[in-house]
């Protein structure tokens, strides 16, 4: 066999989505392991989710900018992440934007997992947009990150109803209950070799495995 499929994992909250990732791995439904896990705040929470599947967690400092990180720190998460021999970064709420050094450090290699159907409701608190918007459909999106914010090409995506009676919180949860078993699995696509981009179009192979359901329905 070869070498397992390595995952790096950037988040600055609770760490529900690296749990997700991560216990996905462990119980063989993604053929990856979490090599590192990184956080961009101290004290995070999803630094306590890693200590407590023992994975290997530290904080780096963000530097002086408040929604990008410096130039150090951006030359510090690269190196963490190359002395791990990582090959694809997850970000799991990661609160900042990536810019140009870290994107070409990692090309084609950065995934995220937004809590809207991008194109609609980009940025911050999709969930609130999407609410305040009055849709009746939303849900959430794994896209690989390019320099656009939550613009890249759509890997899989995840409609969640929104109800009459929701509120900000409980319409939150269930995209995250969406998250949760749609980030894992195209991870494990990517991971399987199962997936090519063509332009701004994700082609996925139709998968031999039955570990999950397409993520398309």
């Amino acid at each position: 066999m070869g070498n397992p499929f390595r995952l790096g994992v950037l988040g600055s909250g609770k760490g529900s989505n690296l749990a997700a990732l991560a216990d996905a791995c462990a119980s063989g439904r993604v053929p990856a392991q979490v090599a590192l896990v990184l956080s961009d705040v101290e004290g995070a929470g999803i630094l306590d989710r890693a200590r407590e599947r023992n994975l290997a967690g530290r904080f780096i400092p963000p530097g002086k900018f408040r929604t990008k990180l410096d130039e150090e720190a951006e030359k510090n998460f690269v190196a963490a992440l190359w002395a791990e021999r990582v090959d694809l970064v997850a970000l799991a709420g990661f609160m900042r934007v990536l810019k140009g050094d870290f994107l070409r450090a990692f090309e084609g290699r950065i995934v995220n997992v937004h809590p809207s159907l991008l194109p609609s409701f980009p940025g911050l608190e999709a969930w609130k947009q999407a609410l305040d918007h009055g849709v009746k459909v939303t849900g959430c999106t794994v896209h690989f990150v390019d320099a656009g914010v939550d613009a890249g090409p759509i890997i899989g995506q995840r409609a969640v109803p929104v109800r009459d009676e929701d509120t900000p919180e409980t319409l939150h949860q269930r995209i995250q209950e969406a998250e949760h078993e749609l980030y894992p699995q195209c991870v494990a696509a990517i991971a399987r070799g199962e997936i090519s981009v063509a332009g701004r179009r994700v082609v996925w192979r139709k998968s031999r495995s039955a570990d999950f359901a397409d993520p398309r329905r």
